[in-house]
């Protein structure tokens, strides 16, 4: 049975041409919502900072908001490249180590300001891009993480997501606890165990950097 759903899906797709994207009909949709929702919000909160403000201090202990809006944005250009190196077959790492992943935040907060939001927009376009690409067979695929261990890449669009609305409040620029997704913030709670007030009440007040042993009262970055 065709729903309105389909019908409008399958009208749009005429309208926009052979040379348009979509994702693949296996696709996680509402990890990838999450994640693009969180794209705009993020967008719009970087938007809104001038360039002395990006200079001014996040909430995680020795960066920067330019060194949380370089993370950020080399985030997606790693899942980004994980994908493309997945549906090309030969499977490549998230970073290939935690020295070159610090580094290169490291430099990408000393680039110009519209250097710095351009790096951020062009991230976004292409891991849409890669994640468009995949085939639902793609989906089922791994790559591998900093830890080496496999990294579905079915779970990017959920780690994605959490980055993005997450280090949205570590960029303390306006963001709201409030704002982020309850069935987000229920999904990421189910995956620690615990409940979603707890989740956030212990992510939402910063983190420290990937290696970074103190404060040792805040949870550490994640390792993407």
């Amino acid at each position: 049975m065709i729903t309105i759903d389909d019908a409008a899906r399958a009208d749009l797709r005429a309208r926009q041409g052979a040379g348009a994207r979509y994702d693949a009909p296996g696709a996680p949709a509402a990890q990838l919502a999450w994640a693009r929702r969180g794209t705009a919000y993020f967008a719009r909160l970087l938007n809104d900072l001038s360039p002395a403000d990006l200079d001014r201090p996040s909430r995680m202990p020795g960066w920067s908001r330019r060194h949380l809006v370089a993370h950020v944005a080399y985030n997606g250009r790693a899942f980004a490249n994980m994908a493309g190196a997945v549906r090309a077959g030969d499977p490549a790492p998230l970073y290939p180590s935690v020295d070159m992943r610090t580094a290169e935040i490291t430099r990408g907060a000393t680039l110009p300001d519209r250097a710095l939001r351009h790096l951020f927009q062009h991230a976004e376009v292409h891991l849409n891009v890669e994640w468009r690409d995949l085939t639902d067979g793609d989906w089922q695929k791994s790559g591998t993480g900093l830890d080496g261990a496999p990294l579905p890449i079915a779970d990017t669009p959920l780690l994605r997501a959490r980055e993005l609305w997450l280090h949205a409040l570590d960029l303390d620029a306006g963001a709201r606890a409030r704002d982020v997704p309850r069935d987000l913030l229920a999904a990421l709670a189910a995956d620690a165990d615990t409940t979603p007030d707890a989740y956030l009440a212990t992510h939402a007040m910063g983190r420290r950097p990937l290696g970074q042993p103190s404060p040792s009262d805040m949870p550490e970055d994640w390792p993407f």
